[in-house]
């Protein structure tokens, strides 16, 4: 076992893992065909999958498939086959006429979660392409996990809805192969909580409703991410899915962390402006840890996190459950 200096949280020994992409998956009536990066462990079977959605940020390529190695990684060596797709916004694809000549899709909210229900539609398309993974993926054991305006996505597939702008039907878009989910620095409620920026420019923000996100998830918010051109409510707002959906749900509050939560997008990146490697080991580690308890019922992994976590005279955050 190792164990992190600066707290009492255990994690096993990593493993070495791979990585390939771009996986190129079809996608009939899409712009461009979905690409994905695939992280996984080199041995071992019945790997849980995490699908893992990046967010926008002002950085090119942490905006697709080539982000979070912080925790990609970490996942990967943990146990998980984590897939990440370079979504339609992404600003790798923004040289491409196909995908969007004035760069901006107002639909880019719904496409963000097709893509992620697609990859598990075509999870033998993915095994074909990377023949090491081949025979190794337990299907019945899938996790999401997003960043940001990926935190919005992953709200979606485990059950958040909203009411699209065009037309003002109320959209589910959940996808009940998901079992679990991680959503980090995610967008909260609409309504007087958020911005005429937000209204002019993301109006899908000003309706979420969580009251129907009764999938299992963990909320990653730092205390001092107050995401000014999006909301008015400060910080408290990255906690609304939390405090506004059903249980069972977490809270990870971390003290002083800011909206890339200490680097978790990449390593050393310029967007960064709380960087603290020791914070973001605390995230990767506790989201592992609640992903495999929440996948595999009765794996103490979460509840030994937490407890560490508290007794911890250092703890860089804190834990609410309900």
């Amino acid at each position: 076992m190792y164990e992190k200096e600066s707290t009492s949280m255990k994690i096993s020994a990593p493993t070495p893992v791979f990585s390939v992409n771009p996986v190129v998956l079809p996608a009939p009536g899409r712009a461009v065909d979905l690409q994905v990066r695939v992280s996984a462990p080199m041995t071992g079977s019945g790997l849980p999958i995490i699908l893992l959605s990046h967010g926008l940020g002002s950085s090119h390529h942490l905006s697709s498939l080539n982000g979070y190695a912080p925790l990609s990684g970490f996942w990967a060596a943990q146990g998980f086959a984590v897939i990440q797709p370079t979504h339609l916004d992404s600003k790798t694809l923004s040289q491409n006429p196909a995908v969007n000549p004035s760069g901006h899709d107002p639909q880019h909210w719904r496409t963000r979660a097709e893509d992620m229900s697609q990859i598990l539609d075509q999870l033998d398309v993915v095994e074909a392409a990377v023949p090491q993974l081949a025979g190794r993926l337990d299907r019945g054991k899938v996790a999401v996990a997003g960043h940001s305006m990926g935190g919005h996505t992953a709200s979606l597939l485990l059950g958040a809805r909203l009411t699209d702008p065009r037309d003002a039907t109320v959209v589910d878009l959940a996808d009940h192969r998901i079992k679990a989910g991680v959503l980090l620095a995610a967008t909260g409620r609409g309504g007087d909580a958020v911005t005429a920026f937000v209204t002019e420019n993301y109006p899908f923000l000003t309706t979420t409703d969580f009251s129907a996100m009764a999938t299992p998830a963990l909320v990653v918010a730092g205390d001092k991410d107050d995401s000014a051109f999006l909301t008015v409510a400060g910080p408290d707002w990255h906690a609304d899915p939390y405090h506004l959906a059903p249980g069972p749900k977490a809270l990870l509050t971390l003290y002083g962390a800011e909206h890339c939560l200490g680097g978790i997008s990449g390593y050393d990146v310029a967007e960064t402006t709380d960087e603290n490697p020791a914070r973001v080991a605390t995230i990767a580690l506790l989201t592992s840890a609640y992903l495999r308890s929440h996948l595999y019922p009765g794996d103490p992994a979460w509840q030994v996190a937490r407890d560490a976590l508290a007794a911890d005279p250092n703890a860089s955050g804190r834990i609410d459950c309900k």
